[in-house]
């Protein structure tokens, strides 16, 4: 596939299915029977960190998680909340919501649902400094997120958007675990594994360090040192196959993007000899046209509360 033809808006939605299988459901569960009764007037007050395109949030409502809400989804990327926006109005029209367009967002009305959406595009830190001290929401998520912060620095400030009591879902947080089979040559896949993750660990984002390949086990103990209440852990690991029709869904988009991100991540690199490299890459997206290639990443699901 040419660079040219990758988009990031539809790497999030390709990989929807993806997180569907992934995610842990003891997790889940956890979540849904921790959380607070809704009525009428006292919906659920959820807060939602990079949330993409806003696949999370029809999730929430596919898995039955919610049914009264006010959610506030930010993303520090104007074209995601463009996006989501879209996906929204099509995903509740589709689903036999009534949508009503507000001045800050969207209304989802159904027959036992009610969901007031707030899309924002602002960067986290911006809007934690704006919302210092307003600790109102019930349920914070971040999902597939957190693993391009820097934990140590981000996790205390991330809990000052949460009500004393509130609870947290961190779902998909990276764990150091990158697997591409067939193999082509072990020691030269295991080097462009390593090589690959190291470039998460030095990431650096508007000025800031952004990114720990270890984040999913690292969070154990960062949740500890702030004070967190862990209520459950579980892995979430994306697998990726090709069945007997091939890969479901649009997954064979999804990993030609994330064959294109380890490309672009390592391109130049000192350590890799570019020819050599440029060739891994091609073998690798022939075998998904070909419908050969797996993929796996080790992820972790967390859910908890945050005492205050």
């Amino acid at each position: 596939m040419d660079s040219m033809d990758y988009s990031f808006i539809r790497y999030l939605s390709a990989k929807s299915t993806v997180d569907d299988r992934a995610l842990n459901r003891y997790v889940w569960q956890t979540l849904a029977e921790n959380l607070p009764g809704v009525s009428p007037g006292q919906p659920l007050r959820i807060l939602e960190i990079g949330c993409g395109i806003g696949t999370m949030l029809t999730r929430m409502l596919d898995w039955g998680l919610v049914s009264g809400a006010e959610i506030t989804a930010i993303d520090a990327l104007p074209d995601n909340i463009a996006a989501a926006s879209h996906y929204l109005i099509k995903w509740g029209k589709t689903h036999n919501y009534r949508v009503q367009s507000t001045t800050s967002g969207l209304e989802l009305i159904g027959q036992e649902h009610k969901i007031k959406i707030k899309l924002e595009a602002v960067d986290l830190f911006d809007f934690i400094r704006r919302r210092s001290g307003q600790q109102t929401w019930d349920l914070l998520v971040a999902h597939a997120f957190l693993d391009l912060l820097d934990i140590p620095t981000a996790l205390p400030q991330i809990f000052q958007l949460t009500r004393p009591g509130g609870l947290f879902y961190f779902s998909l947080n990276f764990d150091g675990v990158t697997i591409l089979e067939p193999a082509i040559e072990p020691s030269f896949d295991e080097l462009v594994a390593q090589l690959y993750h190291r470039t998460m660990d030095e990431r650096i984002t508007s000025g800031r360090p952004s990114g720990d390949s270890r984040t999913g086990r690292r969070l154990f103990a960062h949740l500890k040192s702030v004070g967190a209440n862990l209520l459950a852990a579980g892995a979430s690991d994306w697998v990726v196959y090709p069945a007997a029709k091939g890969y479901p869904a649009d997954e064979a988009y999804f990993l030609h993007f994330i064959i294109n991100t380890i490309a672009g991540a390592l391109a130049d690199h000192p350590d890799l000899d570019p020819v050599r490299f440029q060739e891994w890459i091609a073998v690798r997206h022939a075998q998904v046209e070909r419908g050969e290639l797996v993929y796996v990443a080790h992820q972790l699901d967390f859910v908890g509360k945050w005492d205050g």
